[in-house]
């Protein structure tokens, strides 16, 4: 918050200054025996000094502070030698927000001057605002009376100022001293109830911050800023839909403050509304379209809602300006694997390395761009050198226990799981492979252990549940294999593999009505799983065609993608984009509408 300056002290300095120039105009006339041009020519700068000082007040009274600030000026150039103009320049220059400009004025007349008050209430101000905060101290202890002197009221905007100046200077405890004497003073100030609020946030003080804040909103209920901080208090304290509340407030008040909308947007993201938080976010990048800041938080969470494409230019805009960022390095390198920009990938992470070379997790995710391009040796050697820096990490074992069975090594393999799963057992990933492994050596009753112990913390695992009835049918426990095959089917219903193997079970127990079921399923399974890939080629075909705007071609491709599969979705938009490009628009906005109601369609049944 910028508190309002306090410049009635600039009609004090009026009487100061016509006085002053009373008292040197006797002296031109007297001095003008032996050099009557000197004294004429001092008599009319002082004049004009006067005159123009006149006409800055006149302006400042207008509220004219351009105009004020050009007289003062005058006045200065004039008059240097006299202390009020400078005073008066420097309080204008203040109020103008030009606090750097104001402060060298400011020292001119305390130095001609050392006991202008408001000279020293201004500077106060003036190095609090532009971060000379222990000259702010220094300064605002001249005002503190000597021994036996009257002490003289302080406006509680200069106090503010010198709190935040302790704040700044890590003097906590005082600076919440400072500013509650200024609420006590003002007691109407809304900014001063939410300042005090924000010290006491500093300090972990929630239920005084809190108070204070909603003190600040009850006083004025359009005040974002305590909105804001409020919101932000209470995300600190874990409140996190009451913050969004409050955060949402604040940038209905202040639709166009980036870190309104920033600081909501991480209050979403907490509070795991992340569809919600994209939009947000993109807000905050809108309006401030150059902050590296928002670029991150935007990647970040482009990342974690799986848009990894969108998220990748902005991780590179990141690192473009923060090269030593290392962090960003690596989630770049991540959005680039996800998307499979694994070579790329793995520059980056060699370079995140060099920043942070005792990283276990740069070491981890690098392992996972060589497993990508097949280069399995280079994967378990990032790995090991991984485990070096953190060798409890449950995770970096899982991967290394994948590597070796990439490897086609088991033995090693399961040793790498065994360890994962006993560093966290909580983990049903190395279960689950375990269970996988021991299968393909035959092992069915430790395989069916591993397995069932990952279903058991994972249960929303269907193909787990389809191999957990394979293992059953090996061991012949046909009951539980129907009953493991069921839930994988309950789960993925559009999976053929689990009909065709439950039905083999029903048919080795001698139901063969509910066999032949199973396995006409199977075969309309497979058969729109067919078309759907037939689709899919011909919508990627017509999507090449359209760019290259071979518009008949792609109409054709369009068409014949929907002939496999009248509701895909992605050719119908294809089509219209298409049909709109050849000029027939009535055409492309029935595609649209089909493609909506697909989409609806799925989204209300899924």
């Amino acid at each position: 918050m910028q508190p309002p300056i306090a410049i009635a002290h600039t009609q004090r300095a009026l009487l100061p200054l016509c006085l002053a120039l009373a008292c040197v105009l006797p002296w031109a006339l007297a001095a003008a025996q032996s050099s009557p041009s000197v004294v004429s020519t001092k008599a009319a700068r002082l004049a004009d000094a006067n005159q123009s000082f006149h006409d800055g007040y006149a302006a400042l009274q207008r509220n004219d502070l351009a105009t004020a600030r050009d007289e003062f000026r005058k006045v200065v150039a004039d008059a240097p030698e006299i202390e009020e103009g400078h005073s008066a320049l420097g309080a204008v220059l203040l109020q103008m927000g030009d606090s750097a400009a104001a402060i060298p004025q400011l020292q001119r007349a305390l130095a001609l001057k050392p006991g202008d008050r408001s000279a020293i209430l201004n500077l106060v101000v003036a190095y609090a605002q532009t971060g000379s905060y222990h000259h702010a101290i220094a300064t605002f202890r001249r005002l503190e009376p000597k021994a036996g002197a009257k002490s003289q009221p302080i406006p509680p905007d200069v106090r503010a100022a010198y709190a935040r100046a302790l704040a700044a200077t890590h003097k906590g405890s005082a600076a919440i001293d400072a500013m509650r004497r200024a609420v006590d003073e003002s007691p109407a100030s809304a900014e001063l109830h939410d300042e005090l609020g924000s010290l006491y946030a500093q300090q972990k003080r929630w239920r005084e911050a809190d108070e204070e804040f909603q003190r600040a909103i009850r006083i004025d209920p359009n005040l974002a800023a305590a909105h804001l901080h409020l919101g932000a208090a209470l995300a600190m304290q874990h409140q996190l839909p009451q913050a969004v509340s409050e955060l949402t407030t604040a940038c209905k008040l202040r639709p166009n403050d980036a870190e309104f909308h920033l600081q909501l947007g991480n209050a979403l993201i907490a509070e795991n509304q992340d569809d919600d938080a994209v939009p947000v976010l993109q807000r905050a990048l809108a309006l401030e379209p150059n902050s590296t800041k928002i670029k991150y938080q935007l990647a970040q969470e482009l990342q974690r809602t799986g848009d990894e494409k969108s998220a990748v230019p902005l991780f590179q805009q990141v690192v473009s300006a923060e090269p030593a960022n290392a962090a960003a390095l690596t989630n770049l390198g991540l959005a680039l694997v996800q998307i499979g920009g694994a070579q790329q990938a793995i520059g980056l992470y060699h370079r995140a390395l060099k920043l942070t070379p005792t990283n276990p997790i740069v070491y981890q995710d690098l392992s996972v761009a060589y497993i990508q391009q097949n280069d399995i040796a280079d994967a378990i050697r990032a790995l090991r050198a991984g485990l070096k820096l953190d060798p409890k990490n449950p995770q970096l074992y899982y991967n290394l226990g994948l590597a070796y069975k990439l490897e086609d090594d088991a033995p090693s393999a399961i040793k790498a799981l065994e360890q994962s799963a006993r560093l966290d057992p909580a983990l049903p990933d190395p279960h689950y492979t375990l269970g996988i492994l021991y299968m393909q050596q035959g092992r069915f009753d430790v395989a069916e252990q591993q397995l069932r112990g990952a279903l058991q913390i994972r249960p929303e695992n269907a193909d787990g549940w389809a191999t957990l009835g394979s293992v059953y049918r090996q061991q012949n426990k046909l009951p539980q294999a129907v009953s493991a095959l069921q839930e994988s089917i309950r789960q993925r219903p559009d999976q053929p593999s689990p009909h065709i193997l439950l039905a083999s079970i029903l048919e080795q127990q001698g139901n063969r009505v509910a066999a032949k079921a199973q396995r006409t399923q199977a075969a309309d399974l497979m058969r729109v799983a067919v078309s759907l890939q037939r689709a899919s080629f011909e919508t990627k075909t017509g999507d090449v065609q359209l760019k290259n705007r071979q518009l008949p071609q792609a109409v054709e491709s369009y068409r014949e993608a929907l002939h496999s599969d009248p509701n895909y979705a992605p050719a119908h938009r294809g089509l219209a984009a298409a049909l709109e490009q050849e000029g027939n628009a009535t055409a492309a906005a029935l595609e649209r509408r089909k493609a909506a109601e697909i989409f609806a369609s799925k989204q209300q049944n899924p």
